[in-house]
């Protein structure tokens, strides 16, 4: 008897998640994101983040990534890590982390995952705007987060208020934003602010103070065609750290 896919074959999510290229853009956004929420300082509590910031967030969507190409047994598996992650440093704390802040995540996933894959491929219909909600609130139902929308237009109704009410720049953001400066070097750093500028809704850009049209824009169309004689590989060689080469080359579902 076949195993279930916990993300069936044909979907959009799975060739969304199969693609180096718009894991890295997710990435670049969840970057933004993870230094403006107003719970970062949960993410500073074990120390992880500061030390290796680039690693932590590689882990957020590694897992979200297991979870898509996993079949149903094994990605409720890795969810119940998650949660037993989570449930550790909790306990180790003393106090919960607010649901709130587990929504911020699952929103910022759903909200990349369809910017990331219509800037490098293609508009996505509304169907398939909906299946990409869809997956990610199984997720999110199976981690036990309340109070989540239970459609693609609540979601997006309540993205935009998340975004209002749960985003702060503070002295958190700016530490972590030397972190990424540290740890990427001032050539990559800067490509990843231009990446910012391109992917990330008008309010998270100006809370970060980044201004409203990338260099990179005119550049985007120009990868998009250097990936049909293979150049974005000598590309991406070039602006990924050399630590994380290898693992953002296993990101691609065919070298996987």
């Amino acid at each position: 008897m076949q195993t279930e896919n916990f993300v069936k074959e044909d979907s959009i999510v799975r060739e969304i998640w199969g693609k180096s290229d718009t894991i890295l853009f997710i990435f670049a956004g969840a970057s933004a994101e993870f230094a403006l929420n107003k719970t970062v300082d949960w993410l500073y509590y074990t120390g992880k983040l500061p030390q290796d910031p680039l690693g932590r967030l590689f882990s957020t969507v590694s897992y979200a990534r297991e979870i898509v190409f996993a079949k149903k047994e094994s990605a409720i598996k890795a969810i119940q890590r998650i949660n037993h992650i989570h449930g550790s440093v909790e306990n180790n704390r003393g106090m919960n982390i607010p649901d709130w802040a587990y929504r911020d995540v699952l929103f910022m996933l759903i909200d990349y995952s369809i910017r990331a894959y219509e800037l490098l491929e293609r508009p996505l219909s509304i169907p398939e705007k909906k299946e990409v909600f869809q997956v990610f609130w199984e997720v999110g139902t199976r981690m036990n987060v309340r109070d989540l929308p239970v459609s693609y237009d609540s979601y997006a109704k309540m993205r935009n208020l998340h975004l209002e009410q749960h985003l702060f720049n503070g002295d958190y953001t700016q530490d972590l934003y030397k972190q990424y400066r540290k740890h990427l070097g001032m050539l990559r750093y800067r490509m990843l602010m231009e990446t910012q500028i391109i992917i990330c809704p008008k309010h998270v850009r100006q809370l970060l103070g980044l201004r409203r049209f990338s260099i990179l824009s005119p550049v985007i169309t120009g990868y998009k065609l250097s990936r049909f004689i293979h150049l974005d590989l000598l590309i991406k060689s070039l602006i990924l750290p050399p630590n994380y080469k290898e693992e953002i080359r296993s990101l691609d579902y065919s070298a996987a």
